[in-house]
């Protein structure tokens, strides 16, 4: 056992030598590979719906889209295309950068914009008397990317080549 005297009698030397111990000693503990699993499921499935989602409103005409979502009526065309290539966008960003290993954080940040993305639709859709239909399906889908974002930036980051 290590006594506080012990280090009262240490030279300059001694401390700094006692103290210059492996890295890997003094580095956090590896994520639990339940957790890490967990993440890259969640990443899946939100990049499935979103890059779905964003397609329909990317590709689809107006009128056809308002039989399933009745707030495109309300916005122009072109913030309903800005909103669809948004989500493609943050469906390819949660998948691309930790598969590719190449500039892995952009994951984080694209969770981040989806969460943005949710809590504005969230806003919409409380404005409009919607709560029932937007509150549910936008408050998960925020929440799960909130925690992509959190998981790969703080828990189980994604280390680049």
């Amino acid at each position: 056992m290590f006594k506080i005297d012990t280090l009262c009698n240490l030279g300059d030397s001694d401390i700094s030598g006692a103290m210059a111990t492996p890295s890997s000693t003094l580095s956090a503990p590896a994520p639990s590979k339940a957790l890490h699993s967990g993440l890259w499921a969640v990443q899946i499935v939100l990049a499935l719906m979103f890059g779905a989602a964003g397609l329909t409103k990317t590709l689809k005409p107006i009128a056809e889209l308002a039989g399933t979502m009745a707030w495109v009526t309300r916005m122009p065309e072109g913030v309903v295309r800005f909103i669809g290539v948004s989500e493609v966008l943050g469906a390819l960003g949660l998948i691309l950068p930790s598969v590719t290993r190449i500039k892995p954080k952009l994951t984080v940040l694209a969770a981040v914009g989806l969460v943005v993305v949710m809590v504005l639709a969230l806003g919409h859709h409380l404005m409009n008397g919607e709560a029932a239909m937007g509150v549910p399906v936008n408050g998960v889908l925020g929440a799960l990317a909130a925690f992509v974002a959190w998981g790969r930036w703080s828990k189980a980051p994604i280390s680049p080549k």
